[in-house]
């Protein structure tokens, strides 16, 4: 079943623009999740929200945000007043810089998405853009707001598509100085090296996705397919159902065992 796109939009640089549409590059769909039951009755258990002093449950239309500046003090906002902050035009990508693709750091980036064209009308546009990329070795720099959160985002061209990644908030990455100054400035081993060297190139393989399979999520799918066989309904005990006739394989099987035996004895 082919998947819903989690975006729709256009593609722009300057006055070309094309549709296109945005699907992630990720999923953990395939991970196992379980649900908070009752133990005595089986039921899911419902969380609520309620007051941290009071303790009584708090009615939706009371819930409201609020940004802490002191010890039990806070400024409160509004639903409008965020949406007011947020980007206008939530249908457009507008590339408007440019960047050499290996100065941006990895780092920098956060979560892929695959971009491509959304209908077959746009696609030279969307070729014209991916290309012109591609040969001059750029990224695009735009901003989206995804998930009512306005982000900054990078177009790389991959392939036949677009690979765009939202890209971190400067007070979000830190300095990597800051952890690694503590380490001395000691060179390797120059009688060391080698033997490591030989070590690296022994174990060196070519990359495969079982090299990051999730030994925990294959243990768990074992213990809940084997508590899924013991809740099964036994089969009541009654009449033998008929056995069904022998397949052509069991019955070449015997005609050769029968012509083996009838040549041994031949033999004998």
């Amino acid at each position: 079943m082919a998947l819903r796109p989690y975006w729709k939009g256009y593609l722009k640089l300057s006055l070309v623009t094309c549709p296109v549409q945005m699907m992630p590059a990720t999923s953990e769909s395939e991970k196992v999740r379980f649900h908070t039951l009752n133990r005595q009755t089986q039921n899911r258990v419902v969380s609520h929200y309620v007051d941290s002093v009071t303790g009584r449950e708090v009615r939706e239309e009371d819930e409201v945000k609020g940004y802490q500046r002191g010890e039990n003090e806070y400024v409160i906002l509004e639903d409008e007043e965020l949406e007011n902050v947020a980007l206008e035009s939530t249908k457009t990508i507008d590339i408007s810089t440019f960047a050499p693709r290996d100065s941006i750091e990895w780092i920098w980036l956060d979560t892929p998405y695959y971009l491509s064209p959304n209908d077959p009308v746009g696609q030279e546009a969307f070729s014209v853009i991916r290309d012109a990329m591609e040969s001059q070795d750029m990224v695009g720099i735009s901003r989206l707001v995804i998930s009512r959160r306005e982000r900054a985002v990078m177009l790389e061209p991959r392939g036949k598509g677009i690979v765009l990644w939202t890209l971190r908030y400067g007070d979000e990455v830190r300095d990597e100085d800051t952890y690694f100054e503590a380490i001395g400035d000691e060179k390797a081993d120059s009688e060391m090296m080698p033997l490591f060297e030989q070590l690296i190139k022994k174990q060196t393989k070519d990359w495969s996705p079982k090299m990051v399979a999730d030994p925990v999520q294959e243990r768990l799918l074992e213990i809940i397919a084997a508590k899924k066989k013991a809740l099964k309904p036994q089969k009541a005990k009654g009449k033998t159902a008929p056995s069904s006739p022998p397949s052509n394989i069991v019955n070449i099987m015997d005609a050769l065992r029968k012509s083996v035996a009838a040549e041994k004895r031949a033999t004998k």
